[in-house]
């Protein structure tokens, strides 16, 4: 099969990272005998750099006109000035909301030889295998208006924390959908005990819990979740939030696996096309080194052959290959080893 790809490499250590992901998809194309065509683009502060904007109209199109997109991290101290026109992060926000993904899956899954790497306790990892559904287009993230301005004799900022009930909806859809291919159970987390649009995302989580009977519905506010992703993280399984909430709740659980650096992410939408990605940043302290894991990014690309190809087996050979590395004891320095980008990279392939 033939399908076009669109990488982002993005800024710091996201080259480095994306570069291996190539080879393993390339070692997957020659397994299986797919083609893979792909076309490398700027977006991030490399994009403001050479052409002044995080994300131009034509990356974009780029983007839209393929089958999916591979981004490696975006943003940097250089580009970290808060009174700057366009930053880094801008451009990730507004290639989401140009392909129309919706919903950012985050599986939260802990290696059993990696379990000394997490600051819990074993005895609490034991079992834990978690995805979190997080909502990206709406919230505070979004909201309108969002400004700054001098009021009163003082600087004032606002930020709007808004939904729409079907925003909420398909989000809530999709994690039910999941959940019935998994352990049934859904965690809606919201904070309906202060907030407006919590309450209506409680509200709509119950009407579509009594659609789908077969799955078992409960509700936790996000202080409580963010407590007992620590205390108790096996008591999830598929967990769904608002956008800000999902943001700080998947950094928080990337502990429980060790490092951030083997965490993967898909962004999904209603049409094939979906956005891919670690869920790391940029890590410029270490970039140009050869240092950074690279699995979170391999993981993603995973992800990117079970949900827009529908190359289940394909995927599932890259998991596999991954556990194998892990369990024969290959490691990155960010999880106790010596192994360089390259060399973790190597081992996949071998195992393909």
């Amino acid at each position: 099969m033939n399908f076009k790809i669109t990488l982002l490499p993005g800024d710091g250590i996201g080259p480095e990272v994306v570069g291996e992901a190539v080879r393993v998809l390339e070692t997957i194309a020659s397994k299986y005998n797919h083609s893979f065509n792909f076309q490398e683009r700027l977006m991030g502060g490399c994009s403001i750099d050479k052409y002044g904007s995080s994300l131009t109209d034509e990356t974009l199109a780029d983007c839209q006109a393929s089958d999916s997109v591979l981004l490696g991290a975006v943003g940097g101290p250089k580009w970290d000035d808060p009174s700057a026109k366009d930053r880094p992060e801008r451009g990730l926000l507004a290639l989401r909301k140009g392909l129309g993904v919706f919903a950012n899956l985050r599986p939260v899954k802990v290696h059993p030889a990696l379990m000394e790497w997490s600051p819990l306790k074993p005895e609490k990892l034991q079992g834990v295998d978690i995805l979190v559904v997080r909502e990206l287009t709406g919230g505070l993230y979004f909201g309108q208006p969002k400004k700054r301005e001098m009021r009163e004799g003082g600087e004032y900022a606002v930020d709007t924390l808004e939904y729409y009930d079907y925003e909420v909806r398909r989000v809530m859809e999709l994690a039910f959908n999941l959940a019935r291919g998994r352990k049934k159970k859904v965690t809606s987390v919201d904070k309906a005990n202060v907030l407006e649009s919590s309450r209506l995302w409680r509200q709509i989580a119950i009407q579509i819990g009594g659609e789908n009977p077969d799955i078992e519905l409960e509700h936790t506010l996000v202080d409580t979740a963010s407590m007992r992703l620590i205390t108790g993280p096996a008591w999830m399984d598929v967990v769904v939030t608002e956008n800000m909430f999902g943001d700080i709740l998947t950094d928080e659980a990337s502990v429980l696996a060790g490092s951030m650096g083997m965490l993967p992410s898909a962004s999904l939408g209603e049409s094939t096309i979906g956005l891919y990605e670690p869920i790391h940043g940029s890590a410029p302290d270490i970039a140009g080194k050869g240092i950074a894991n690279p699995v979170g990014t391999i993981l993603s690309t995973a992800m990117l052959l079970r949900h827009s190809f529908k190359l289940e087996e394909e995927a599932a050979a890259i998991e596999s290959a991954v556990d194998g590395v892990i369990t024969d004891g290959c490691r990155t320095a960010d999880i106790g080893g010596k192994l360089t980008t390259r060399q973790m990279a190597d081992e996949i392939v071998k195992n393909l």
